[in-house]
């Protein structure tokens, strides 16, 4: 099954998997569920600091062949000072176009951002409600990564063992987001 993964850096596998000299593949999440099931073949279309509405250019190129597509994306709009109610109508237009073109689609909600924090909690929580609510509109499954890597002792934030650079998960942390994109 070619499961397609559109989004930005956390779909692409940051930091490590393409800013370190020969990569290491254990810094996306791909690698985690392919892992722990060889028979789904992940192509990546992830591209480090694109907003949903860059994001929306690549849907067609990405679909291409795809079973399934899991669309990603929205915290380089809350970085960049957009607004988080157009961030979610850009997903919701990507997840409609997505829907023609492939059978299942699937979204992902917003990671905790420790280098974001406190500022943009509010945001991201609240970007995470439309994602939910759009999700359930177009009747698409979530996958939870917001709530798979908050630390439940500092909420907003990840464990620190979960990230590397307080933007994006650690290996550990991408390897949490495999398994549980495995499982759902």
């Amino acid at each position: 099954m070619i499961v397609a993964t559109l989004g930005d850096s956390i779909t692409e596998g940051s930091p490590l998997l393409h800013r370190t000299e020969g990569g290491d593949p254990r810094s996306s999440w791909q690698h985690w569920a392919a892992k722990a099931d060889p028979s789904l073949e992940f192509r990546v279309s992830g591209v480090y600091g694109e907003r949903t509405d860059q994001i929306a250019e690549r849907v067609e190129e990405c679909a291409r062949g795809a079973d399934v597509l899991i669309v990603q994306g929205g915290i380089n709009d809350i970085a960049q000072g957009r607004s988080v109610v157009e961030a979610a109508g850009n997903l919701r237009s990507i997840i409609r176009r997505v829907k023609e073109l492939v059978p299942r689609v699937l979204t992902v909600d917003v990671l905790p951002w420790n280098n974001g924090y406190p500022g943009a909690e509010p945001e991201i929580r609240q970007l995470n409600e439309l994602i939910r609510e759009l999700a359930a509109a177009e009747s698409v499954a979530v996958l939870p990564f917001h709530d798979t890597l908050e630390d439940p002792e500092r909420p907003g934030r990840m464990r620190p063992e979960w990230t590397d650079d307080g933007d994006h998960p650690s290996i550990e942390g991408y390897r949490r987001l495999g398994e549980l994109a495995f499982r759902l």
